[in-house]
């Protein structure tokens, strides 16, 4: 009716089909179709070449929870009688997932924390034998964040007792993924607590609660926090050791921890739109007071007593600690994967060491008087010749070391012809020969005597590498001032000049 209308508006086919936004050709069909009192033809029904392979995708990506992809269920659908192109198939494919999706979605609903009841935790390994811990308070969203090498269960409850430290109080609730370390079973699909974890729920007053697997409506909130802390502090971190080209340390790593969860815990949180800190204050008198005596995790400490090495022995290895508490008895504490050696009387840690491998053994030497120096094989005389001959310094005592190495079995009794002749030519002038005989590899007091008796005429070797100095005659040398031409007294003129010769050798007149 557009058509017609515009047609009989304007009066030509062209001026009808650019109001219309259609061709001239369309217009004449419509027009000769009114004028001949024809009605407009019904579309006729085209059929989709995915028509008859529909049911086939819908059962396989019903069967799969929309996670199959159209590259693997052509060939299905080719068997199937599919002839069409890639491009149409995966259309298909697309609104098949839609359609699944549409009536299998979870639906959940936010989640609502209420103040006190929740601290959710979480382990991630970021590489670099470094593992993260993280931790929030469900209602303020206060943040705790570790470091440690490990993710056993001792290390784990170790770091929720620090995080109860950290915030001041208990709350209701610690929600934990599924975690192996925590757990001793799974029966129908309720996760049994491990007895030690049970025992130390049990001495600070909370429940343990899991999460269930694959659920992201309980566990949402320190998965975010696990992000959030690998994005704006375990990268940074990383990246800058890998700059300075040493690993991280757990202690350095932990120190950069605090500094941040106190950075970010004193910042305006976008979920809550407060400060987790000033939030934390108010949550605070909702969460039950900290037991009077913390729990013991882990391996229980032992004593040992400090020998005369100044070390103590534990698990097969040995670790120093102070001399002035040699004879004295210790407390020895694991912690982190570390060693603590406590003195009992002052609760003080006097040494701190790395867990040493069986057989090995850590040892500081800020706990001794002075640094490790290797141990002395020089000689140690006994008899009077011997004090004599050493008595004629370094060089006498390298002679005897050198001869010993080399297998002289005379050299006790060559000790006094070598005092001999040190009486006949003098002592320096003895030292100078067995420096000689030293460095030529002569260890018979044959040889010594020979050197001495050529005395001077021998020469004096020195070592590769110094210069060499030698005392050459004088040359007499001559300035360059007495090369130079001597100046004319005043400029000639052209008169005076000479003329050339000729061809014979006659000058010109």
């Amino acid at each position: 009716m557009d058509i017609v209308a515009a047609y009989q508006q304007v009066g030509t086919y062209r001026g009808a089909a650019a109001l219309c936004g259609t061709t001239h050709k369309t217009v004449r069909r419509v027009i000769e179709r009114a004028q001949a009192g024809e009605e407009r033809p019904t579309r006729k029904e085209r059929t989709r070449n995915t028509q008859g392979v529909a049911e086939v995708v819908a059962a396989r990506v019903a069967a799969s929870q929309g996670r199959i992809s159209a590259k693997r269920l052509l060939p299905a659908a080719r068997t199937a009688g599919y002839e069409g192109s890639d491009r149409n198939f995966r259309r298909l494919v697309a609104q098949a997932k839609r359609d699944w999706r549409r009536d299998h979605h979870r639906g959940r609903r936010p989640a609502v924390w209420s103040p006190g009841e929740y601290l959710v935790i979480d382990w991630t390994d970021v590489g670099g034998g470094l593992h993260l811990f993280a931790a929030v308070l469900a209602s303020s969203r206060f943040r705790f964040v570790r470091f440690a090498t490990d993710e056993r269960a001792t290390t784990t409850m170790a770091l929720i007792a620090e995080a109860f430290a950290e915030i001041g109080g208990v709350p209701a609730k610690v929600l934990a993924d599924r975690m192996a370390c925590l757990r001793a079973a799974v029966v129908a699909n309720v996760v049994v607590p491990a007895p030690a974890y049970v025992r130390f729920a049990t001495h600070y007053g909370f429940a343990p609660d899991f999460c269930h697997a694959s659920d992201p409506a309980s566990k949402g909130i320190v998965e975010h926090l696990v992000g959030y802390a690998q994005r704006d502090l375990t990268v940074p971190l990383l990246t800058q050791a890998r700059l300075d080209g040493r690993p991280v340390e757990v202690h350095a790593a932990n120190a950069a921890a605090q500094a941040w969860c106190a950075q970010v815990n004193a910042g305006v949180h976008s979920e809550i739109c407060a400060v987790p800190q000033d939030r934390l204050a108010e949550e605070g008198r909702l969460l039950r007071p900290l037991p009077s005596l913390r729990a013991e995790v882990g391996p229980p400490p032992v004593t040992r007593k400090v020998d005369r090495l100044s070390c103590v022995r534990f698990a097969s290895a040995r670790y120093s600690v102070p001399t002035r508490l040699i004879g004295a008895t210790v407390v020895l504490r694991q912690h982190g994967g570390r060693l603590l050696v406590v003195d009992p009387g002052t609760e003080q840690v006097v040494a701190d060491h790395q867990l040493a491998a069986p057989g090995q053994a850590s040892v500081q030497d800020a706990h001794y008087d002075r640094p490790r120096q290797p141990p002395s094989r020089g000689p140690r005389p006994r008899t009077d010749a011997e004090q004599r001959f050493c008595a004629l310094g370094p060089d006498a005592e390298a002679f005897l070391v050198g001869a010993a190495a080399a297998g002289n079995t005379r050299l006790g009794p060559e000790l006094d012809v070598l005092l001999a002749l040190a009486a006949a030519h003098g002592a320096d002038a003895l030292t100078a020969a067995l420096h000689r005989a030293a460095a030529f590899r002569r260890w018979r007091a044959a040889d010594v005597r020979s050197i001495l008796a050529a005395g001077t005429a021998t020469p004096n070797p020195r070592p590769p590498g110094d210069a060499l100095v030698l005392d050459l005659p004088v040359a007499p040398t001559r300035s360059l001032a007495d090369y130079a031409l001597p100046a004319p007294t005043s400029r000639a003129s052209a008169d005076d000049r000479p003329e050339p010769p000729d061809d014979d050798g006659q000058v010109a007149r």
